[in-house]
């Protein structure tokens, strides 16, 4: 049956409406389409989809459920091992993961997992939601430093442990790049992400915003003065990098995160909010990265005329197909093989062009991309009067730096084991503040992770 029945597309809105509103992109499937889809999966003995998703949700377990009209049971078997299920379902590179390994996939169309998974989360949400079994309070309580996706899922997992959790968290408001990083119409923030906070507090979690770990209080203080038996640091990558070419301190030119903080996190989109954005004529973004196409995907709200500038091709841009679908359906202009060599003012010290220059593909580096060589003597200029750079970014060193023994990498990155565990006794990480800049389900499987490791530390 699977193979006569076509993957159920999704609805989404009309590219010329929603290039104009902040109302989410994609409208997911209702109750009939999902048990359409449902029963496209095979239910494979040998679930490929499980061991290539960073948390281990048994999808065919949850899918079956879906399939026979269960939503409840769908809703039960998810919360049993992801606390953020429909943010997972809206944001996850499910391409590259379970459903990049899905077996109808190889002579056809996966199984949509991640619409699965978001319309399960989205129905549990709208009929009360699903309790988790916990176990009794063992006592012990652990901190848990940021509430992004890593810590949320760390936290989570304690919480269903015994543990008294506590999450200290830096900004006025709980979810990390939930918050800040992830726009309106691709993350609704009221709608899915404060429901989805709300359940890990739920599970008895405290959530202290404003807390500055490093300067209101240090790691030392919390393990040697508040009485926690470890340490979860999930801090994340929010410190951003730039290109170090002339002419990025001219004004008009934004690093992507502050640019997105502005907008999401204190909604400078909205008229009736104090916070101040700039809104260019034409902006120039510059990175090939899901930050970068929600950088662009913004100022076109804005009313910008908005050109991703990109130093490879098409191929080897690094944002989710769909992202990338999505803004040039919005009418995003692409300059690929492009790389910036300067930023232009003018008189009044404003952006007035990025100068640029051609760049051809050369050997695979690293990474296994071919390398991007300038072609000599192709400079040119791209008249605009704002630039937002959207280049990665690295961990604050905030935290390295006031922790005694604690181990980083010459990028800043946290030094820790596959399981969490860093250089300190009792001390463990994950996510952002390790890896660098990833994904929401990467931090999070590192959560997961940690928080065994953890409760594993804790009983010796």
């Amino acid at each position: 049956m699977a193979e006569k029945i076509g993957r159920v597309p999704v609805r989404e809105q009309d590219p010329k409406v929603r290039a104009h509103n902040y109302e989410e992109v994609c409208y997911g499937y209702d109750e009939q389409e999902a048990v359409i889809e449902a029963s496209r999966c095979l239910n494979c003995r040998n679930p490929r989809c499980v061991q290539h998703c960073p948390v281990g949700i048994r999808i065919p377990e949850f899918i079956a459920q879906v399939k026979a009209g269960d939503f409840a049971a769908a809703a039960r078997v998810i919360a049993c091992d992801n606390s953020l299920p429909a943010v997972c379902g809206r944001v996850c590179p499910q391409e590259t993961q379970c459903e990049g390994s899905c077996i109808l996939g190889v002579k056809g169309e996966p199984v949509a997992i991640g619409k699965l998974e978001r319309f399960v989360a989205d129905w549990s949400r709208e009929h009360g939601g699903v309790s988790v079994e916990k176990e009794p309070p063992n006592g012990m309580k652990v901190a848990v430093v940021g509430s992004g996706p890593s810590g949320l899922a760390c936290a989570s997992d304690l919480a269903k442990l015994g543990y008294e959790v506590t999450i200290f968290e830096v900004l006025h408001k709980a979810g990390g790049v939930l918050q800040y990083g992830i726009p309106e119409f691709r993350l609704p923030k009221e709608r899915v992400v404060e429901p989805e906070i709300d359940s890990v507090r739920a599970l008895g979690v405290k959530i202290e915003t404003n807390v500055v770990v490093g300067r209101t209080l240090t790691i030392d203080d919390l393990l040697e003065k508040e009485g926690f038996r470890a340490v979860f640091i999930g801090s994340g990558a929010g410190l951003p990098r730039f290109m170090s070419i002339p002419g990025e301190s001219l004004n008009g030119v934004f690093s992507a995160n502050e640019y997105l903080t502005r907008s999401n996190l204190m909604k400078a989109y909205d008229p009736e909010s104090d916070t101040p954005i700039f809104i260019g004529k034409r902006v120039a973004v510059v990175g090939g990265g899901n930050v970068a196409m929600d950088a662009a995907r913004t100022a076109l709200r804005l009313g910008s005329e908005v050109t991703i500038v990109y130093r490879r091709t098409e191929k080897e841009l690094p944002a989710r197909a769909e992202e990338v679908h999505h803004a040039r359906e919005e009418g995003i202009e692409f300059r690929m093989l492009t790389n910036p060599v300067e930023v232009l003012g003018d008189d009044n010290g404003w952006v007035r062009a990025l100068r640029c220059i051609r760049m051809e593909l050369g050997e695979p580096d690293e990474s296994g991309r071919r390398s991007p060589v300038p072609v000599p003597g192709s400079e040119f200029e791209i008249p605009v009067d704002g630039v937002i750079m959207a280049l990665g970014t690295s961990p604050n060193p905030l935290i390295a730096g006031t922790t005694k023994g604690l181990e980083t990498e010459r990028h800043g990155c946290i030094v820790a084991s596959e399981d969490g565990a860093t250089s300190r006794p009792g001390v463990f990480a994950g996510g952002d503040a390790v890896t660098g800049a990833a994904t929401v389900i990467l931090a999070m499987g590192a959560g997961r992770r940690a928080a065994k490791a953890i409760d594993a530390y804790l009983k010796k």
